[in-house]
């Protein structure tokens, strides 16, 4: 069995740096964890990849190209599917090695997860593959500090889990780049209740009241299905790290079917209670 984390969510949200701080924190308890970027517009990131989608196909390669006259979009969505076009590349960078540990680095356009249809075609490949896949989604905390900001991106991360079946997790990233004020406010989210913050959308505001109906429908959907929870993130704090991977872990059973180590214990002898006589 094979083991991995598709690390999702917008452009910004610090899945990068979420990659590389799982790796140097995995590498700290001396485990191997190790990355594929398949952001095919990425520049920069503080790992070394197992595997780089951009040694396949780069987004200029989409963009430049004179009968496909793909813009960033296009282009990013054309070379996921060229990708799923050319698995035998991703099975050899991946190799076939028994407890592999891998984090997929996947681009920041939302639509691939809410509703294309090709991320899901990745995570049935790596399920062939022998892969135990979970989903990693990531939202920026500092945009999540009001009502209506945050009941859209738990619609967007309710949508991603519908799409892709997959264990899920949602976190709220770079906590360590709020100020205590912005934390405090960041409490209430992390066990929303949505109709307190339905009162947050509507109140004082004209587009509130004239789409009352709409906002609470989705704060009921959201109340309803109780499927969306945010887990903080502060890349700082090594506590923190090592709970959110071990809730990973055990999302994915990472680890339990390892071998029990045992131990040999010897017994003494059972003394003989009978004085040792003989019928004669």
């Amino acid at each position: 069995m094979r083991y991995g984390q598709l690390v999702m969510g917008p452009a910004g949200s610090g899945k990068s740096t979420y990659c590389s701080t799982i790796v140097k924190h995995a590498a700290a308890e001396k485990k191997t964890i190790d990355v594929v970027n398949l952001d095919p517009a990425a520049e920069y990131f503080d790992y070394q990849p197992l595997a780089d989608i951009r040694e396949l196909i780069h987004l200029d390669d989409a963009m430049d190209d004179d009968d496909l006259k793909f813009g960033p979009n296009g282009g990013l969505v054309f070379c996921m599917e060229y990708l799923m076009e050319n698995p035998d590349w991703l099975e050899e960078q991946l190799g076939d090695t028994d407890d592999d540990y891998i984090l997929f680095d996947c681009p920041g356009q939302i639509e691939l997860y809410t509703h294309m249809t090709v991320i899901r075609q990745l995570v049935e490949l790596l399920q062939r593959w022998n892969f135990r896949v979970c989903g990693v989604f990531l939202v920026d905390s500092q945009f999540m500090v009001d009502g209506a900001k945050f009941l859209s991106g738990t619609m967007a991360a309710l949508s991603v889990m519908v799409n892709l079946e997959l264990p899920h997790i949602n976190i709220l990233s770079k906590m360590d780049l709020l100020s205590k004020s912005a934390r405090n406010q960041l409490d209430r989210y992390l066990e929303p209740d949505p109709h307190a913050l339905l009162g947050d959308v509507q109140t004082g505001s004209k587009w509130g009241e004239k789409y009352h109906k709409l906002t609470e429908a989705i704060g009921n959907l959201i109340d309803d299905y109780s499927l969306v929870r945010f887990y903080p993130l502060n890349i700082k704090d090594e506590e923190n790290m090592a709970d959110l991977l071990l809730m990973i872990d055990n999302m994915i059973q990472y680890g339990e079917e390892a071998d029990v180590k045992t131990k040999d214990f010897e017994y003494e002898d059972d003394e003989d209670d009978d004085g040792g006589g003989q019928e004669t």
